[in-house]
């Protein structure tokens, strides 16, 4: 016994020197961020430093360590805003969560939690919950108390339902509900008390009806419903292929839907008679346009093999990125119409947006699109010294790359002064990701020009233009090359539905004077095509693989590979 009390100590001494915690208690840190193999092995080895609890003035921790439990300590850090434990082992949280009172943000995504602490329910400043990304089956009565809670996401898990105080009248802040890839299979009619959604995804679940009382939703502007077998064929149609305004005008009109929850016989027999006098006149309308809407519903990607589209473009690794940033996929995609209206606009939103929610604020992948026409294979993946490594980031002059994190810190902190922002930014927690690195992972092209920078930026040289008709995607990692494939499988399907929407609208052609300019040196290289002239005959997507390989020409990965790119999408063909 007195042997195990020794090793006990000895563990927690080791522990302690932790030089992390100690610069931050010398510094009176209010935000620290612990993540890596290296804190893995110290964990393994004596657990976590009992210093950390001990940082009155902590206000975002972030700990990403492989840990797969937390002490209750932890409960006791009174100031603590955001608490970041994204991709760790975690089967469960500290029954003390409750105290946290301070707490407006919570990410426990990607971890192994089965149930949650009812305790949850008491943090009454809590704004963002992230749940996502693990194996709930319920979750705990009492989120309804958590009256300042704007947005909430519950994807990748098992649940069966959604808790019905999510939809009583009380949480006025609430725009966001993210519960994709569950097994939910009613939305409740409550839904309308949510005055404040504009995003709701419950994509791929066991819904077979939407109640009308979502279109009461007066703020309501993006939704997600494919995945479900909804009863309403009709209405699955639309899910699958239209715009969030036409799908809530349907609900609201009298579709299937509509009844659910209606609890007034005589209303329900006047909807019933609308709703047959109105028969006749649809069913002409609809037999006509359903052969026609079920083709034009489906967002055809069309794989090229590397043996088929034969390129110089592929990336070679070197072992210098392995402790830095390890993981890459890549490829081209054509049929990209960028040039009518605000197609481009639409697509680098799109982007943001997946760097926002997908890549975690790009702490967990990022995404760099260039012009392949600008990219002179093949490129090198390499890991550099932060005070050599040179690049002209999008829309600024050449800056090594230690300066330009220098001044996007100082432009962050700035930022969030003026704001009086007291929790960490956005910005800055992709910034952390370099922390303590003395080399930045880069990609850089066979003229030894940087073309990207990640989790920073790419390059000015080789950005996408509305004359752009090639795409060179890549997805970097410092998680699991799986998280880059998933990012990218997200992104070409998002790029198939905005270019369906582009060829459905057929907007004005636009071209600014430099774009031209561009455009026209273009057509001076042999085999160029004069795009201006051409009207999208298609929507449809080519994607052509890119090899990833070692320094010995050995084969890591290509992309997409026959398992790559199997979305469960119902409008979504890929043709290999």
């Amino acid at each position: 016994m007195a042997e195990a009390e020794e090793a006990a100590a000895a563990a927690a001494a080791g522990a302690a020197e932790w030089p992390e915690v100690r610069l931050a208690v010398s510094e009176r840190r209010r935000e620290l961020v612990l993540r890596g193999p290296e804190l893995e092995e110290r964990v393994r080895a004596g657990g976590l430093d009992p210093g950390l609890w001990r940082l009155p003035l902590l206000q975002h921790l972030e700990l990403g360590a492989g840990l797969r439990q937390l002490p209750a300590e932890l409960c006791g850090l009174a100031q603590l805003r955001s608490l970041v434990l994204r991709s760790n082992r975690l089967a469960g949280l500290p029954a003390e969560l409750g105290r946290l009172q301070a707490l407006h943000s919570l990410d426990v995504s990607g971890n192994q939690l089965q149930a949650l602490p009812a305790g949850l329910g008491l943090l009454q400043q809590l704004s963002s919950l992230n749940l996502s990304a693990n194996r709930l089956r319920q979750l705990p009565p009492g989120l309804g108390r958590c009256l300042r809670l704007s947005s909430l996401n519950v994807s990748g898990n098992q649940l069966q339902a959604l808790p019905a105080d999510l939809f009583q009248p009380g949480l006025t802040l609430l725009s966001t509900i993210a519960a994709s890839s569950n097994l939910i299979p009613e939305l409740p009619p409550g839904v309308r008390h949510l005055t404040a959604l504009r995003t709701l995804d419950l994509s791929n679940n066991k819904l077979t009806e939407i109640p009308y009382e979502l279109a009461e939703c007066p703020k309501l502007k993006e939704i997600n419903f494919k995945g479900n077998s909804l009863k309403d064929k009709r209405l699955e149609k639309m899910v699958n292929g239209c715009q969030t305004k036409s799908i809530l005008d349907y609900l609201k009109s009298g579709g299937r839907g509509k009844g659910k929850g209606k609890t007034d016989s005589a209303e329900k027999t006047e909807n019933r008679e609308k709703a047959r006098k109105k028969k006749k006149a649809l069913k002409k309308d609809d037999d006509e346009e359903s052969d026609g809407m079920e083709e034009l519903n489906k967002l055809v990607v069309r794989v090229l093999h590397v043996s088929e589209s034969p390129s110089s473009v592929f990336v070679k690794v070197t072992p210098n990125i392995k402790d830095v940033r390890p993981y890459i996929v890549c490829c081209i995609v054509e049929g990209m119409n960028l040039r009518p209206g605000n197609a481009l606009k639409r697509f680098l939103i799109a982007q943001t947006k997946l760097h926002d929610d997908d890549c975690q604020k790009r702490t967990l992948a990022t995404i760099a699109t260039h012009d392949l026409n600008l990219v002179k294979g093949p490129l090198l993946y390499d890991a550099r010294p932060s005070q050599s490594l040179k690049i002209t980031p999008l829309g600024r002059k050449e800056i090594k790359a230690a300066d330009l994190v220098r001044q996007l810190q100082m432009e962050a902190d700035e930022q969030r002064k003026q704001k009086k922002r007291q929790n960490i930014s956005g910005l800055h927690k992709y910034l952390q990701l370099l922390n303590g690195k003395e080399n930045f992972p880069c990609l850089v092209d066979a003229e030894d020009h940087v073309i990207s920078f990640p989790p920073i930026t790419n390059s000015d040289k080789t950005k996408i233009r509305k004359t752009t008709c090639q795409l060179f995607l890549e997805v970097t990692s410092s998680s699991t090359l799986q998280t880059c494939k998933n990012v990218m499988d997200c992104l070409i399907v998002r790029m198939a539905e905005l270019n369906k929407f582009t060829f459905e609208n057929q907007e004005q052609e636009s071209v600014s004077d430099d774009e031209t300019e561009v455009s026209n040196e273009k057509m001076e290289e042999p085999g160029s095509v004069n795009l201006t002239s051409i009207k999208m005959a298609s929507p449809e997507l080519i994607v052509k693989q890119v090899r990833v390989v070692d320094v010995e020409g050995n084969l890591k990965v290509v992309y997409p590979a026959k398992t790559d790119l199997n979305v469960d999408v119902h409008n979504v063909t890929v043709i290999r």
